[in-house]
């Protein structure tokens, strides 16, 4: 409950009287009395309080209650006195007691104070004189500070100006030195003390920077100049190494053919191939050292310099941009010469654009990067590619399409070398393969045409050793290890040489282009076209000549005969060429040798040489005109065209023996025979002969039997086991001619009709002509079978027999 105070008006009153005042104003409420009691009581502030009392305009009940409130305390403060009365007595006595001896504290302290300052007045004033020595100390080592910051300012700007001084070698150090001036200009702990010479470092710090830029741009677009110039030479330089070691290798590698034909390795052919690898290793350092023989100082350089300038993105940006531009001016090399004329020239630019690339990739520190590099590389295989397309399809000349290939083919090899893919470009000449052996292919079959022109196919003098070497060891065509003596005339005519010649040329240009750039399988692509140019051009040729006949004589057709001998042995000769070439061991080509490629023009030659031999012999058996038909007597030594034969082939033959094989002499001698044993039988069946009597048979067996001895003198040529063979066939050549004769002369030519008999001796004759001869020989028989007797003499057995053989014959008929 709240405490009445005193003077409070009763409750009535209060409301009276506050109900005489105006609206907004109203008296303190029991309320408010009661808050500003318990604040009254706890000590808070009462302003808020009197700020209303005096708001309400009724300032007496608060001034009322301040002062009950007041009463209340000094009541409680007098009841509390009482309560401690003696204490306050005690408490008032020790402060007396106190006041004296505070009254003697400080009397002594008056004294000791009066001390102090008669003893710490020098010590003041040398403390002033300190104090004042140490400001000073203060400002001049400021001062000295300043000084020193300023004179290394101005030292970095005088080393700054002498690097500049020195050219583009100091530029990175005259950066340096303004990096530092920037640096203690922006973060140093004061500004500096002279504003002239602090405004004077900030204009320099970036005029260095700029100059810096200006002069290694300057030096980079120098270096930009030079290094396409040096490039051309760069790449020529790596290319013509590649060459060398290419010869290197080939000449290593024909070095270790002996050896491939080994089964086994000894320990020289392990050596040997060591020292392949080194002669590889050797080509790899000396390209090596090609890539080193150009300076990329300067574009180091520029590339630091502008890393020292934050402009490092901005630089390889450029360079970047500036290397395309370039690489794409190299493409217009080929744009003012022909393309034979400038191939070089741009496969080298391009050589050594890459190579330089290659390099500054592998030591520029980021300046490039691979998707970088390989887009300049598509960019310049793409154009590459191009370019060898349109041209390779324009040209007309194996030579010059080889040139190019050639020299495509090392650039390949060159840029593997350093990593760069080159399956496009090698693709491209692999394309061309085709072509380029066609193109070689017309070129060989003019060049055979015209050699065939050329020769009058007698055989060729040898005169000295060179020669003999030049013509026969060269192509393996000699027919002896032993060397002959000089002058030597060998069995073939000039055209062989120069055909081996024309062909070893077409195989070592194919190897070169398969070798080289033509990808696959080196020896079965050239043995392919090896092939070409034998069954296409030299074969074709050949034929065309024996063909068209072209006037040859039986000499020169002898003699185009024993050249296909020789060739057989030549086409040996190609295919081990071809494979030591190409590597191939020979004991794997002999396992796959094929027939004689020449075989149809070897034919034709052969039968146009026993077309005119035939002719010739016809010749001589024209003269059978002559022939007593119905002679009185049997002629004694044969007619006079078998004479002519005879001595006709003699002479054939002994200049055969030295021009022709045994198995080509041997085959056209029996053909001849043949034919010459055919012609006697057309002798009978011929219409102009009417009828014939055995003296004329007598005279045919003559003439026979002295082609029978002279086959049989041929048949000693062939001593050797393996022609037994030929000499049977030179026996039986004439067996028609003999068989029909035997048959004429016979006692009982009715023999023939006996399957057993005829199959026997007469297996070779044709019922059909028989009975054409034996009419005509029954007709101009008659008075030689009839007896000299009478009208009723016995009939002749021997015409008897004919006339049975002649019905019989008819009647099968």
């Amino acid at each position: 409950m709240r405490r009445k105070l005193p003077g409070d008006a009763p409750p009535s009153a209060a409301g009276s009287a506050g109900a005489g005042h105006a609206p907004s104003a109203s008296a303190p409420s029991e309320a408010d009395l009661a808050q500003l009691s318990a604040a009254i009581a706890a000590g808070e502030d009462l302003g808020p309080f009197v700020r209303r009392a005096f708001a309400c305009g009724r300032p007496e009940p608060l001034l009322a209650s301040l002062r009950a409130a007041a009463r209340d305390r000094e009541a409680e403060i007098e009841e509390l006195c009482r309560a401690h009365f003696h204490d306050f007595i005690r408490a008032v006595d020790d402060l007396r007691s106190l006041l004296a001896d505070a009254d003697a504290l400080k009397g002594s302290l008056s004294a000791s104070h009066s001390q102090l300052l008669s003893s710490a007045a020098p010590l003041l004033a040398s403390l002033e004189s300190f104090l004042a020595a140490r400001s000073l100390a203060g400002n001049l080592s400021s001062a000295l500070a300043s000084s020193r910051r300023c004179v290394r300012l101005l030292a970095l700007a005088a080393r700054a100006n002498a690097h500049l001084q020195a050219g583009n070698h100091g530029l990175y150090l005259a950066l340096r030195a303004v990096d530092a001036i920037d640096r203690d200009l922006a973060s140093g702990p004061e500004p500096l003390p002279l504003p002239t010479l602090r405004q004077m470092l900030l204009n320099v710090v970036p005029a260095v920077r700029a100059h810096a830029e200006r002069e290694i741009s300057r030096e980079f677009s120098d270096w930009m100049v030079s290094i396409r110039a040096a490039s051309r030479h760069l790449g020529q330089v790596a290319i013509g190494r590649s060459a060398a070691a290419r010869q290197r290798q080939e000449e290593l590698r024909s070095k270790h053919r002996p050896l491939e034909e080994c089964i086994t390795l000894d320990d020289d052919g392990v050596g040997d191939l060591d020292d392949f690898a080194a002669a590889t290793a050797t080509a790899d350092a000396a390209d090596g050292a090609a890539a080193a023989s150009f300076d990329l100082t300067p574009l180091y350089r520029a590339m630091h310099i502008h890393q020292t300038l934050a402009l490092g993105e901005r630089f390889k940006k450029y360079y970047l941009e500036n290397r395309k531009l370039q690489l794409t001016s190299d493409f217009d090399v080929i744009a003012a010469t022909p393309f034979l004329e400038s191939h070089q020239v741009f496969f080298s630019q391009i050589a050594g654009f890459f190579i330089v690339e290659d390099r500054v990739f592998r030591t520029g520190g980021g300046l490039t990067s691979r998707p970088d590099v390989d887009a300049l590389w598509d960019a310049a295989v793409g154009k590459m590619v191009s370019v060898m397309e349109d041209n390779f399809s324009r040209m007309q000349t194996a030579n010059h399409l080889l040139l190019i290939t050639d020299y495509a083919a090392l650039l390949s090899a060159t840029m593997r070398r350093y990593g760069y893919p080159v399956g496009m470009l090698l693709d491209v000449l692999a394309k061309h393969r085709d072509k380029y052996h066609d193109l070689l292919l017309a070129d060989c079959r003019r060049q055979v045409a015209e050699a065939l022109a050329a020769d009058k196919f007698d055989q060729m003098l040898m005169r000295k050793e060179y020669e003999y070497s030049m013509n026969v060891l060269a192509f393996g065509i000699q027919s002896s290890d032993i060397t002959p003596a000089f002058p030597y005339v060998a069995p073939f005519s000039c055209t062989v040489p120069d055909i081996c010649r024309i062909v070893r040329s077409f195989i070592e240009d194919s190897v070169s282009f398969m070798a080289h750039g033509g990808g696959g399988d080196t020896y079965a692509a050239v043995k392919k076209y090896l092939g070409r140019i034998l069954s296409e051009v030299v074969d074709a040729s050949i034929q065309k000549l024996v063909d068209s006949g072209s006037g040859l004589s039986v000499s020169q057709a002898m003699q185009v005969a024993a050249n296909m001998s020789v060739m057989e042995r030549a086409c040996e000769f190609f295919t081990r060429h071809a494979a030591q070439l190409c590597g191939v061991p020979l004991r794997a080509v002999e396992r796959g040798r094929r027939d004689f490629p020449l075989r149809r023009s070897r034919d034709a030659a052969e039968a146009l040489l026993l077309r005119l031999l035939c002719a010739k012999a016809d010749e001589f058996m024209r003269q059978s005109d002559g022939v007593n038909w119905m002679a009185d007597d049997p002629p004694p030594g044969g007619n006079e065209y078998a004479n002519e034969v005879i001595i006709y082939l003699e002479t054939l033959t002994s200049t055969a023996q030295q021009i022709l094989p045994l198995p080509v002499l041997r085959r056209v001698l029996v053909a001849v025979l043949a034919h010459i044993s055919e012609r006697i039988v057309e002798l009978f069946l011929n219409d102009s002969v009417k009828r014939f009597n055995a003296n004329a048979v007598t005279g045919i067996d003559t003439d026979l039997k002295m082609f029978e001895a002279f086959a049989e003198g041929m048949s000693s040529l062939f001593v050797d086991s393996d022609q037994e063979s030929a000499k049977n066939e030179m026996k039986t050549a004439l067996v028609e001619a003999r068989q029909l004769v035997n048959l004429l002369m016979s006692n009982s030519p009715e023999t023939f009709l006996n399957p057993v008999i005829r199959e026997k001796s007469y297996n070779k004759l044709d019922y059909r002509k028989i009975a054409i001869i034996s009419e005509k020989f029954r007709d101009s028989s008659e008075s030689y079978f009839s007896t000299f007797g009478t009208r009723g003499a016995r009939q002749n057995p021997k015409k008897k027999s004919l006339d049975t053989l002649i019905k019989r014959l008819r009647e099968a008929s």
